[in-house]
């Protein structure tokens, strides 16, 4: 039997959901919350994100708290607890807020929320992030300082690289850390030179054990040469003394040669130079998956395949598009359906219309079934052929606009009866075979992927 607190919080989601029209905004900011406790009139709501914390005090602050007045009394309060895996516990009070924690001496300027845990793993960066948790584990002694790393906007970089800050603090909460966007340092360069301060600016970078520069391509252009021969310095001391430096750019080094002094780049050659590429399918796909699963919500799953396959570029799109769907769902009162995402996603990404043609199922097929072409296109009857066969005028039946007649052409000559009893079979062996089932799929992912 649950305890009455608990049955009085279902009364309350009950009293929420009679009130909210919107029933996307009650799946995703009250049915997975859930009462764990409640003492001295104070309810402890667990939650499954900050960001679902965020929505309930900034837009449904008046309905929730109506509703625990009614069934709790006029005097609860209430206190969430955002439900974490691998972070440390988080706790925010609602209703009755905490103190503020002081700020420490030595600010960091990481974001906290950049951890190896929190950064999506795949090809396109499994060895940038190899490299970079050597880093974080040797900082400064290892083969890979200068740590550079570089990409396209948005491909992951400035996560990686605030990760290595992060796990270092972590492990030793003493080291002096610090990220530094490229262009705040030239400000801070500027500004120590106008007030005389050049050498207090200098020295106090002297004392960093971990410097994180983003963007460094910043510091391009013949007018910063004082700039860059300052940073020369300062990378020069920090390196003879054993000192991490991690570098982010949007192009390789070789491609800064015209607008940096060459000493200041041949240091960056020094360490290891490695490059984040724009994320694949199966990538984007897991990087939605896990936006989804750490805000609390629920997507379909051919919705989050449709925005894989469009959102191509990087992961902050993937992000933004996540959200947008969500506030236009809310907004409009409607489920979120891929009609929907591709209003949104035509907003942010341009959606290409793939052209998929029954040569290219054909090849897809081929490699799939482990055929070859020549006998899909021979009467033999054996099943892997006949399967192969099948699978082929489906799939092209799927997802071209040939006719019946010439599907049955492109593949093995055969008629149009032909190619309707073959649509018949494979929906029954979709059915009732896993392996066909399976190599079925193998061709459709191919299709799918971009």
């Amino acid at each position: 039997m649950q305890p009455q607190f608990v049955t009085q919080w279902e009364q309350c989601l009950a009293f929420i959901k009679d009130n909210l029209s919107n029933e996307e905004a009650y799946k995703a900011f009250f049915a997975q919350n859930r009462a764990i406790s409640y003492v001295d009139d104070k309810l402890v709501l667990e939650i499954p994100s900050h960001f679902v914390y965020e929505r309930l005090e900034s837009e449904y602050f008046d309905l929730l708290k109506k509703a625990l007045q009614r069934v709790y009394g006029q005097g609860v309060r209430l206190e969430y607890q955002i439900k974490v895996t691998k972070q440390e516990d988080m706790n925010v009070e609602a209703l009755a807020r905490p103190e503020q924690p002081q700020e420490p001496e030595f600010d960091s300027h990481l974001n906290l929320n950049c951890t190896f845990q929190s950064f999506c793993a795949g090809k396109s960066n499994e060895l940038a992030l190899s490299a970079a948790l050597t880093v974080a584990g040797k900082p400064g002694n290892n083969a890979f300082n200068p740590f550079f790393i570089f990409g396209a906007s948005g491909v992951g970089k400035t996560h990686l690289a605030q990760a290595i800050g992060v796990y270092v603090l972590e492990h030793n909460p003493k080291a002096r850390v610090l990220y530094v966007p490229a262009h705040l340092f030239k400000i801070q360069y500027t500004d120590a030179v106008r007030k005389n301060q050049l050498n207090d600016f200098i020295n106090f970078y002297r004392t960093i054990d971990v410097l994180i520069v983003d963007d460094i391509q910043e510091f391009s252009g013949k007018n910063l040469v004082a700039t860059q021969n300052t940073f020369f310095h300062i990378f020069n001391y920090l390196h003879s003394a054993g000192k991490q430096l991690v570098m982010t750019c949007d192009r390789p080094p070789v491609e800064l040669a015209e607008d940096l002094i060459p000493r200041l780049l041949t240091r960056f050659k020094w360490g290891f130079i490695g490059e984040i590429e724009h994320p694949d399918y199966e990538l984007r796909r897991s990087i939605l998956q896990g936006k989804c699963q750490k805000e609390g919500l629920k997507i379909n799953a051919d919705v989050l395949d449709f925005i894989a396959r469009n959102a191509t570029d990087n992961v902050r799109d993937l992000e933004g598009i996540i959200n947008s769907i969500l506030a236009h769902s809310i907004a409009f009162n409607r489920p979120i359906d891929q009609e929907l995402a591709g209003r949104v996603l035509r907003m942010i990404v341009k959606i290409e219309q793939k052209v998929i043609t029954c040569e290219a199922i054909l090849q897809h097929v081929v490699g799939s079934f482990g055929v070859d072409m020549k006998s899909i296109n021979s009467k033999s009857r054996k099943r892997e052929i006949v399967w192969a066969r099948q699978a082929a005028m489906s799939l092209c039946k799927k997802y071209t606009t040939q006719s019946v007649s010439r599907i049955g052409q492109v593949v093995g000559n055969r008629d149009h009866a032909t190619v309707l009893h073959a649509l018949k079979n494979v929906d029954d062996l979709l059915e009732s075979d896993a392996e066909f089932r399976e190599k079925y799929a193998s061709v459709e992912a191919k299709l799918q992927a971009k």
